[in-house]
């Protein structure tokens, strides 16, 4: 009998989301009894970060580049990007409604009275001043960066995004001619796919950096000092994720537990990361395993990394009012359904980089008013424990929403999407009921 354990324990030990999370785990009892220690670890998460950070550009290019012009059919882009973006603004608007009840249901901050006044403003001084409120119009031209490669040497997805279908539209304008550079981009995407799976073995040893730390750093008593309004966003966002991404799942044929267990891996490294944009390579692939279409995929989850942020406007909204709550600073009805106007926007701007949501919560309160931009300090110290829920919620609608457009477009293979997540017994799915001809 334990000769027959034996090789299963091997499995186990082999497994990348185990040792990600033994690495979390670690991460915990050496900041916890080791607080300086535990401090000190934070170059080894920074450094997985950057390593993923480093192949974001390229991945991205290659497999929307080798998508688009596979496709060969720009009308068909058009029409994916439309129906991602229509769902985007569909389920953010959602998860903006649900946050915004749970806060005011709930009521976290009440009772605190708060004098801002008295608040170290100087704790947050660098995130405000990082803070900028865009308009519309800024907005879009930052998406273009300033040269080509310049797009490639920033933490943004959008101009990668941009140059990537630029460049696809051209490589389908100049037809034949244009196939070998095709093949090499398809090549060069193969490379850049195993030089992920590289660094995301590094992965266990990152998470033990970035858990320590934050654990070392900010301690159990950030928890205890604010656990009602910890309690309540992790609440907001279980009922978020169990009932509207339930539905959904269930409406194009997916568990959505079974997905959950697909992208193990990525969530608990995003969990020790904080940070959902050090999975978004490997979500993509994890995406086409499941029998989604590469240009499809290509498209949905970069440009979700910027319009789906679920979990970050849970956060958002939930932060904003609960410091209206705790400074007593008067929000009725309607401003809040303004605060929810200028959230639609100002989410967009909070990619997946660590600590972007905090940043785009000072702008916010800026650019509304009222409520004093100096509060958010009060959510500086447990801003890291907060964004272990909303980086789960932004990875799972990403991986949720690539699902759903494919299925949309009839661009997925059905037989393998129902046999590695599909419901047990799946419902007919009213988005495309046949997969899209191969």
């Amino acid at each position: 009998m334990a000769g027959g354990k034996a090789p299963g324990v091997t499995r186990l030990f082999g497994r990348l989301w185990f040792q990600v999370l033994v690495g979390m785990l670690l991460g915990v009892l050496v900041g916890h009894y080791r607080p300086e220690t535990g401090a000190a670890m934070k170059p080894l998460g920074d450094a997985f970060v950057a390593l993923i950070r480093m192949l974001i550009g390229p991945v991205i290019f290659c497999t929307v580049v080798h998508g688009i012009a596979g496709m060969n059919d720009m009308r068909r882009v058009g029409r994916v990007a439309l129906k991602a973006i229509l769902y985007f603004e569909v389920v953010t608007s959602v998860a903006l409604v649900i946050a915004l009840i749970g806060v005011n249901l709930w009521r976290p901050g009440a009772g605190m009275n708060i004098d801002p006044g008295a608040l170290d403003a100087k704790a947050v001084a660098g995130y405000v001043a990082q803070s900028h409120q865009q308009t519309v119009p800024e907005y879009l031209l930052h998406v273009i960066p300033q040269t080509f490669a310049s797009a490639f040497t920033t933490p943004e997805v959008l101009p990668v995004l941009f140059v990537s279908v630029l460049f696809a539209f051209a490589l389908v304008l100049v037809g034949e001619r244009g196939r070998p550079v095709l093949k090499l981009v398809d090549s060069a995407s193969q490379v850049f796919f195993r030089m992920v799976g590289l660094v995301m073995w590094a992965a266990p040893i990152g998470a033990f950096g970035a858990i320590a730390f934050t654990v070392g750093k900010f301690g159990w008593g950030s928890l205890v000092q604010l656990g009602s309004l910890i309690a309540e966003f992790y609440v907001v966002c279980l009922v978020f994720t169990v009932v509207v991404f339930g539905l959904i799942a269930r409406a194009v044929g997916v568990s959505l537990w079974r997905l959950i267990v697909h992208i193990r891996e990525e969530l608990l490294v995003t969990a020790a990361t904080t940070s959902s944009e050090t999975v978004l390579p490997a979500l993509m692939g994890k995406m086409r395993d499941l029998g989604c279409e590469e240009s499809v995929v290509g498209l949905v989850v970069p440009t979700g990394y910027s319009f789906n942020l679920d979990g970050t406007c849970l956060y958002l909204a939930s932060a904003a009012v609960f410091l209206a709550q705790a400074t007593n600073t008067p929000l009725g009805l309607v401003q809040q359904l303004g605060l929810m106007a200028v959230l639609l926007l100002t989410s967009k701007g909070a990619a997946g980089v660590a600590g972007a949501a905090f940043v785009v919560l000072a702008a916010t309160l800026g650019s509304v008013g009222g409520v004093p931009v100096a509060s958010v300090a009060l959510v500086l110290g447990i801003h890291r424990l907060m964004a272990e829920a909303l980086t789960f919620v932004n990875v799972v609608g990403n991986a949720l929403a690539a699902i759903v457009v494919s299925r949309w477009e009839g661009a997925v293979d059905l037989p393998v999407l129902q046999a590695k997540v599909g419901l047990r017994r799946a419902p007919r799915a009213a988005l495309s009921p046949e997969p899209a001809p191969r």
